[in-house]
């Protein structure tokens, strides 16, 4: 699950302007893919409203799933759609899920954030909750990850040989899911310059 910016250049007042995005100005669309990177469900996000943006995100991705509630399907998402709440709440419709998160979510653990851990390199630190995982790992940076889908991984400091740091097995599940989407904007990119 992805966000993404379909460029648009026509003036409509549901346009917008993504920095970090390579397509700045344009449409955004919530989009849910498969493995082979097929959009098997999307939404056309028409406004702005912050007071609410938590509750939209969640109506969204629920909206964007609601075929594969209760099938036991896995969902991977970044951090601009992942929270405990989202979480607890697809757990209770049977849809597996992980994704990388925001340390200062609502409800993830307070002791979560980089100021309050002093991580070194390769260091793991595990909450869990029921069955959701809350995950930091340190490479150049913190990585933030929440799932419940894998079992906690071990906490302490885990590098190789040659002092690389040696990623949790959640983070490598995470890596290896979270490019569907990217084959689905390459797949629609290719179609729409030919």
């Amino acid at each position: 699950m992805d966000e993404v910016i379909v460029k648009y250049r026509v003036r409509v007042i549901f346009r917008h302007y993504i920095p970090k995005k390579r397509k700045r100005f344009g449409i955004k669309i919530y989009k849910l893919c498969d493995e082979a990177g097929y959009t098997c469900a999307m939404r056309v996000y028409l406004r702005k409203d912050s007071q609410f943006a938590t509750e939209d995100m969640t109506a969204t991705v629920r909206h964007l799933t609601r075929r594969v509630e209760g099938l036991g399907h896995k969902l991977f998402m970044d951090n601009f759609f992942s929270s405990p709440r989202l979480f607890d709440d697809l757990d209770g419709h049977k849809i597996n899920s992980c994704g990388a998160v925001r340390p200062n979510r609502k409800d993830m653990p307070h002791d979560f954030g980089p100021k309050q851990l002093k991580l070194k390199r390769g260091d793991v630190w595990v909450k869990t909750r029921g069955v959701l995982t809350a995950l930091v790992w340190k490479d150049k940076r913190e990585v933030y990850t929440l799932t419940n889908m894998d079992p906690p991984s071990a906490e302490g400091n885990f590098c190789d040989d040659s002092n690389r740091p040696v990623k949790p097995h959640i983070m490598e599940r995470y890596n290896r899911h979270m490019g569907f989407v990217n084959i689905s904007d390459r797949m629609a990119n290719s179609y729409l310059m030919d």
